[in-house]
């Protein structure tokens, strides 16, 4: 058997298992390609391969981490509280929020919980993968009383891979480490009423983030899941059960309405403040800035008021005046890639009541070009949108009372089970794939190309001022992933096994696979899900 490890043929006379052959090589590594396929380092080896180790810098070894890492939680915690079930949902600081389902955990519990964890790792256990039938299963999350993977049993329709640790037994709907021992490097804060888990990052060169407390981001997460538990969808399968038995076109409405009522509460309090000139709209890629942005629009248009959308585009500097990214290339995304002198004029002269000229980008001629001159009155607040928005050096030259900002973004928090909440990217990448596909000409694999390159932007530019925003618009529909499902799903099914982006494309594929479809034509023509999959009545 021959494998090619970095680039070196290496001969074996019977099959090895990847965790062996990785201590031949320095680095810390959490899983490993084989022939292009994702396999954890547990696996056994026993055909002519190359292999690809894989460090913090991928995606995938993060995700792994934090998989094991809600694992070792629940497994601590079953060893001396049996009787308490685990929430994991979606949080801050690039963290996973975890809180008691059926009894509070207070500090002191957590504090025991953290020791039994720390003792776990220090035993080194292994972690063993076994499939198991979906009776077997279901026999045993009932006999624990885990009745939130029951009823997700119901929408699997393959054998379970249960992962098995001395003697605790759990699946978690992703890959893991080997060992306990893998899981070191963790903090947890206590965040009454429950916790915030920490991991190290991708993005953070593999350490553990700061921990950065974000009440307003943390608010909008806890809002959006109490109003899918008050609706009874905060699970896939009460969302199923829900498209099966209810009227489906009502739920849509529900849906629909927490944006309505969201776009009312907002016009309401930028119409009320009389001294707000300029309203500015940040959010990361596929958030439904587009027509978030229109509806708001319009929104502030029934108050009486006027409002005048400007490009931030329009006020790029020409490439070569862009400054220059690590690898000498002009960074386009950079904040000193604008025009800033004159984009705090022009916004300046023109709240001032000064007659203005404004740049725009003539696309036939390949340059800049001005406006005729115009001015606007005080009831005309300037509407701009882009990924700067909320950096106060965007508009340092405009008081601080004459500005409100927006951040705007999906925050689901629909869980597969209690221990396995949805990851808020996910959807926003599912978002961009549809789009991508049917109005902009670019395959799947070319919208997966770039995606690791739009999170880098991302966290540099957008994140860092979440909490500089006056108001927090979630756009997410909970009903969406029903109605994205059948578009993904017939644009991902197409990547081959051959692509490096087969293994994304076949996670998110497994992961669709639990959701009932609700057919495109409940969605209203205005909804902000039509940006994505196409009939809205606004341009984009």
């Amino acid at each position: 058997m021959k494998l090619t490890v970095k680039g070196k043929v290496r001969e074996f006379d019977q099959p090895v298992y990847l965790k062996e052959l990785v201590k031949e090589y320095k680095g810390t590594y959490y899983a490993a390609l084989v022939n292009n396929r994702l396999r954890e380092l547990s696996y056994r080896v026993s055909y002519d391969a190359e292999v690809e180790f894989l460090d913090y810098s991928f995606y995938d070894s993060t995700r792994i981490y934090a998989t094991s890492m809600r694992f070792l939680v629940c497994m601590a915690a079953y060893r001396i509280y049996p009787e308490i079930q685990i929430k994991f949902s979606n949080s801050i600081s690039m963290g996973i929020f975890g809180r008691g389902v059926n009894k509070t955990i207070t500090k002191e519990m957590l504090d025991n919980i953290i020791k039994e964890m720390d003792k776990i790792i220090s035993e080194d256990i292994d972690i063993t993968r076994k499939q198991i039938s979906i009776d077997a299963a279901r026999d045993y999350y009932e006999k624990l009383g885990y009745l939130d993977k029951v009823n997700t049993l119901e929408y699997r329709h393959e054998n379970v891979n249960i992962y098995k640790c001395d003697n605790y037994k759990n699946y978690m709907y992703g890959y893991m480490v080997p060992s306990t021992g893998y899981l070191k490097d963790y903090e947890i804060v206590y965040l009454n009423p429950g916790f915030l888990v920490q991991y190290p990052r991708r993005e953070e060169k593999g350490e553990i983030p700061e921990f950065s407390d974000s009440p307003k981001f943390f608010n909008v997460l806890n809002k959006s899941e109490n109003w899918a538990i008050d609706l009874g969808v905060d699970m896939i399968y009460k969302m199923n059960k829900c498209i099966e038995s209810c009227d489906i076109q009502s739920f849509v409405k529900k849906c629909e309405n927490r944006h309505d009522e969201q776009l009312e509460e907002l016009s309401n309090m930028i119409s009320s403040k009389k001294d707000i000139r300029l309203i500015a709209i940040a959010g990361p890629s596929s958030s439904g800035k587009t027509t978030f942005s229109k509806r708001l629009e319009i929104a502030l248009k029934s108050k009486g008021l006027k409002p005048l959308m400007i490009s931030i585009d329009n006020y790029y500097l020409p490439v070569e005046q862009a400054p220059l990214d690590e690898f000498g290339q002009p960074d386009l995304e950079h904040l000193h890639s604008l025009d800033l002198d004159l984009f705090n004029q022009n916004i300046l002269d023109l709240i001032s009541g000064k007659s203005v000229t404004l740049p725009y980008y003539d696309f036939k001629l390949k340059q800049r070009r001005m406006t005729d001159s115009f001015t606007i009155d005080e009831s005309t607040p300037i509407i701009i949108e882009g990924i700067h928005a909320l950096n106060n050096e965007l508009s340092n030259s405009i008081p601080q009372n004459k500005k409100f900002k927006i951040y705007i973004s999906p925050f689901t928090q629909i869980n597969i089970d209690n221990n396995n909440p949805i990851n808020l990217t996910d959807l926003r990448l599912l978002r961009r794939i549809v789009r991508d596909l049917q109005f902009r000409n670019t395959t799947p694999e070319e919208t997966l190309d770039m995606w690791p390159s739009v999170r880098r932007g991302e966290y540099r530019w957008i994140y860092p001022h979440i909490e500089n925003a006056d108001y927090i618009f979630n756009s997410e529909l909970t009903y969406e992933f029903a109605v994205l499902k059948v578009f993904a799903e017939n644009a991902l099914k197409h990547i081959e096994k051959g692509s490096h982006h087969f293994i994304q494309a076949n996670r998110l594929l497994k992961f669709l696979k639990y959701f009932k479809a609700i057919d495109a034509s409940y969605v209203p023509q205005n909804s902000l899900l039509r940006e994505f999959i196409g009939g809205s009545i606004f341009e984009h």
